[in-house]
């Protein structure tokens, strides 16, 4: 039973989801999911806590964990390169001139 209602909450948060996206004019992608990518370090804090609270399959949970860690940091990182580069795209070639 509770796997049928987390199941449904998936589902509909992939629904809604997909709506909200869909909705969001072109120009404003890259600094919403810059932004998004540069949030969800907050995931890097659940995966810590899954890979310090292993109760049942300590091997198991903590290896996960290590991967969960791995997969956010690396959307982190993502998201603020992504930031970095739309930055640069809007600095003047003045500065760009100075900085090499």
């Amino acid at each position: 039973m509770i796997f049928l209602l987390m199941l449904f909450v998936f589902m509909l948060a992939i629904a809604v989801g997909n709506e909200l996206i869909s909705k969001v004019p072109p120009t404003l992608h890259t600094p919403l999911m810059s932004g998004a990518n540069a949030i969800s370090g907050i995931t890097i804090v659940g995966a810590l806590m899954c890979a310090q609270f292993a109760i049942d399959d300590p091997t198991t949970s903590r290896i996960l964990g290590v991967i969960a860690i791995a997969l956010a940091t690396i959307n982190v990182v993502g998201g603020f390169m992504v930031t970095d580069r739309m930055l640069a795209m809007f600095s003047s070639k003045k500065k760009k001139k100075e900085g090499k």
